[in-house]
């Protein structure tokens, strides 16, 4: 609150302050600028916060805001807004410039780039997340025009608790990622950075975690990638990867550094090339997991609960192939164990009824060469010495029900392949998951059209309906965003202390019971993406349960709410970019009615 001879001017940054006077002002009426240089790096604001300049902002907001006359004088509707926004991106030619697009307007206007999201969820996501954000970690030292997230780099060790004290915003939820294994595209170093970024778009978008209490986070500890070392645009380290041990000590730093500034963080680990030893070393010490691993099992799981219903074959019966071994092959094979064991198998019935092939082809004990550790859960010992190499081979010998793909090789599962298991199941199950689609082991028609329209499909990347018989299919797209952004606002909202493996179970659960009567009439495996702001409250309520099963809680008085009364307090935490103009209005008027005769020389002075 600033004061002015008898009138005074209120500004959201210093309403509740002591009155400042200040000498009366000249005749033209000019205010003195009551943010003085001295201030003005603790005034500071990253663009990606700010929904100042929205159109929607009636005139008492935008005085409030001291914005009046910076923005043009009309107050508009949402949908004339969004009216303009999609007239500007169709005039985008590529999917990056498109891209590129919806990043300035996250940028300039927080709010709008939401509401835009939110009423339009299934045609935009493709063009901030995959398959898009592929290109753009790729071009990212290309494209790159503003800070989104941070960085902290190997030469930055032993100070990094100074450095995330220059985050201006309390963070509830951080995606970090090393950049060493970007989707099937491998090591980006830095470039990455487009990953975290889009994963905490998700987050906001779909399970409603405000926008400035994320934080994209990328460090730079080195990329074995030549091209992008010698590229004079490359704006990262050029040396090449750390050792796994450095990175361990890197890590142990910055967990450390995470919590210590904002106890309670929620931290997930993305897109590292091997996951595995950051999970089970931190997985039982702070709140985090990996979406890579954990995310990916439990999305698939909710699908494979599903498909299972419709194969109409008992659970005992099925047998899997799935081709790829690293972290999300097998973290998804574990999940399915999992599923088996609850079903009713043992743990070792459940573990043998999959099928692991990498490069080398079918994982064995006998097989002659070393296998990663995370390899050897799945190794088998019943292959009676023979060795199987050839796809197509495997699939006579194991007779398998469902086929999943997680190799980031595209076209794997040719015709010869997907016929293969039409002619061994009524209903073959073909999840090819990987990631962009440029990668992913077959198209969704390619699946229908072998299989005589009998597959039971889903992928990691969307695919367009497709008319067969008749009839219009629509393909089932496994992507992460239909968990993860309810584990979470569970475990910010529960204050979990650390993420188990029943809450991931309980988020795949909770998805696979999520269909309303209309998608399960229609087959099937996952709910209209559109609904992802209420499937993302049922799997929230989900992890939310078993944290409290599991004693993981320590937000306890959530633990008396009824089902219906813990989904009202979920939507009542939920960001909601529709509302936030409506806030501020709020906020304004209980202002101005305090002050009573002073509004008007607050209108006076914001004139």
């Amino acid at each position: 609150m600033v004061a002015s001879g008898d009138s005074y001017i209120y500004t959201r940054s210093d309403y509740q302050s002591t009155p400042i006077k200040q000498a009366p002002a000249p005749a033209a009426s000019v205010v003195p600028d009551v943010h003085p240089v001295s201030n003005s790096t603790s005034t500071r604001q990253l663009s990606t916060t700010s929904g100042d300049y929205d159109n929607s902002n009636p005139h008492e907001v935008r005085k409030y805001l001291r914005t009046y006359g910076l923005t043009p004088p009309v107050v508009e509707s949402f949908e004339v807004q969004a009216q303009r926004c999609l007239r500007l991106l169709a005039m985008k030619p590529t999917p990056l410039e498109k891209f590129q697009y919806l990043t300035h307007l996250k940028a300039s206007n927080v709010h709008l780039f939401y509401r835009l999201l939110a009423g339009n969820v299934k045609e935009l996501t493709p063009l901030i997340y995959t398959p898009t954000v592929g290109e753009a970690c790729q071009r990212w030292h290309e494209i790159y025009t503003q800070p989104e997230g941070m960085y902290l780099s190997w030469d930055d060790r032993g100070n990094l608790h100074n450095i995330i004290q220059n985050w201006p915003h309390n963070v509830e939820i951080t995606v970090l990622t090393d950049g060493s294994r970007i989707l099937g595209l491998g090591d980006l170093g830095i470039n990455g950075m487009g990953i975290p970024v889009g994963k905490l778009a998700l987050y906001t978008a779909c399970a409603g975690i405000r926008p400035d209490a994320t934080l994209p986070l990328t460090l730079d500890l080195g990329t074995n990638n030549k091209a992008l070392r010698e590229d004079p645009l490359y704006m990262g380290s050029r040396r090449e990867k750390v050792t796994a041990e450095e990175e361990k000590e890197f890590l142990d730093e910055l967990m450390a550094a995470l919590t210590d500034k904002w106890p309670g963080i929620v931290i997930q680990f993305e897109d590292f090339k091997n996951p595995f030893p950051a999970l089970e070393r931190y997985r039982n010490k702070y709140t985090c997991f990996n979406d890579d691993i954990q995310g990916t099992g439990a999305v698939i799981l909710a699908g494979f609960m599903n498909a299972v219903k419709t194969s109409g074959i008992p659970v005992k019966d099925h047998r899997a192939i799935f081709l790829g071994a690293g972290s999300a092959g097998v973290g998804v094979a574990k999940q399915l164990v999992d599923f088996f064991v609850k079903e009713g198998l043992s743990e070792d019935e459940a573990r043998r009824r999959f099928y692991i092939v990498d490069s080398n082809g079918l994982v064995t004990n006998d097989r002659g060469d070393k296998l990663a550790e995370h390899k050897l859960y799945f190794s088998r010992d019943d292959n009676q010495g023979r060795q199987y190499q050839s796809l197509s081979r495997l699939i006579e010998f194991v007779k398998p029900t469902i086929l999943m793909g997680l190799s980031t090789i595209g076209g794997a599962f040719y015709r010869d392949i997907i016929e293969r298991m039409a002619r061994i199941n009524a209903r073959p199950i073909i999840f090819p998951l990987s990631n962009p689609s440029s990668k992913s082991e077959c198209t969704f028609d390619e699946a229908i059209r072998y299989t005589d329209g009998r597959a039971i499909f889903a992928s990691g990347s969307p695919f367009p309906s497709f008319e067969y018989g008749g009839k219009l299919l629509t393909p089932g797209q496994g992507n992460n965003m239909y968990v993860f952004p309810g584990i979470g606002l569970a475990a910010i909202l529960s204050r979990a202390k650390h993420i188990t493996s029943e809450m991931i179970y309980a988020s795949a659960e909770a998805l696979s019971n999520s269909l309303n009567e209309q998608e399960r009439r229609d087959d099937w495996l996952y709910p209209d993406i559109r609904r992802i702001r209420e499937v993302s409250v049922i799997v929230t309520r989900g992890v939310i349960r078993a944290a409290q099963r599991e004693n993981m809680d320590r937000e306890h008085s959530l633990r008396n709410l009824t089902d219906d009364q813990l989904d009202t307090y979920i939507k009542s935490r939920m960001y909601d970019p529709f509302r936030e103009a409506d806030l501020l209005g709020d906020e304004v008027r209980q202002l101005l009615n305090g002050v009573g005769g002073m509004t008007n020389g607050f209108q006076k002075h914001h004139l």
